[in-house]
């Protein structure tokens, strides 16, 4: 079920207004640690208490706000309803600012962040939302817009349809993307055999969804929960072969042979020696 609506305003689209809600696309999934005491095996729960460094009593979440530090050390408390009358375009609008296919935005600028947009309540919300809808994907395109949530800096996103819904995808701003210094390896030859059959590899791996990849399960939940059980039992725990001691392999060609193989067998194709 989506979530809730945390933002309402309107794509600006030329002239044409469309309003929309913001709706969260993700939940985070995270493992249930605790922070604990663990000088002489205490083992109890850590606990952070928000107090006010003015008078010193425990603040109770209902009781804390929002302020912002001057230049000169004073504090201006800012209410949700002084950031919802802030006078930003974007803080009530989804501007649009231009289109392009997905390819040529740089990946290392899409952020973890991704949202639904669902039209506004009102019938009248529902025509220009599908038009747009209907627009981006039939010139296969993406739009790449300027937004601003409630307390927060104004940022890009990448504004694309999906199976009738528009989804927006935050960017990083040019300036946040580190460039690729000391990353890229010697130069080195490869011959017209490798590539062939790494190519070969690839087309054998291909999928059109990643729903579609065997096997596409976070087995991490089922190894933490191995080793909860083996520390409560106080017996050693069945070690899986790390992929990083694999060696790599002396005949490339026999190695990228071999692949191309098992990802045929994977995928149920027939191979050479079935």
């Amino acid at each position: 079920m989506p979530g809730p609506v945390i933002w309402n305003g309107h794509i600006t689209f030329g002239l044409v207004s469309v309003p929309v809600g913001l709706i969260r696309a993700t939940q985070p999934r995270t493992a249930p640690f605790h922070m604990v005491h663990t000088a002489h095996g205490c083992l109890g729960r850590i606990r952070y208490r928000k107090h006010c460094e003015l008078d010193g009593s425990e603040v109770p979440e209902y009781g804390i706000g929002r302020g912002y530090e001057t230049p000169a050390g004073s504090i201006v408390p800012v209410t949700d309803a002084d950031l919802d009358n802030v006078p930003l375009p974007t803080a009530h609008a989804i501007e649009l600012l231009g289109t392009l296919p997905a390819d040529k935005i740089d990946p290392r600028q899409v952020g973890d962040s991704s949202y639904y947009l669902a039209p506004g309540p009102a019938p009248s919300a529902v025509r220009p939302y599908v038009l747009l809808v209907e627009a981006l994907a039939r010139r296969s395109q993406v739009a790449v817009v300027k937004l601003a949530v409630r307390g927060d800096r104004e940022r890009l996103g990448m504004l694309r349809p999906l199976n009738g819904t528009l989804v927006v995808n935050v960017l990083r701003w040019a300036d946040e993307v580190r460039p690729p210094v000391g990353v890229a390896p010697a130069p080195t030859e490869v011959n017209d055999d490798e590539i062939a059959q790494a190519l070969e590899l690839i087309d054998a791996c291909s999928v059109d969804t990643v729903d579609d990849i065997p096997g596409l399960v976070d087995h991490y939940a089922q190894a933490l929960a191995a080793l909860i059980e083996a520390k409560t039992q106080d017996r050693d725990l069945d070690q899986a072969s790390p992929l990083s001691s694999r060696t790599q392999p002396v005949d490339l060609m026999a190695a990228l042979r071999e692949s191309v193989r098992t990802a045929r067998y994977r995928r149920g194709e027939r191979t050479d020696d079935s």
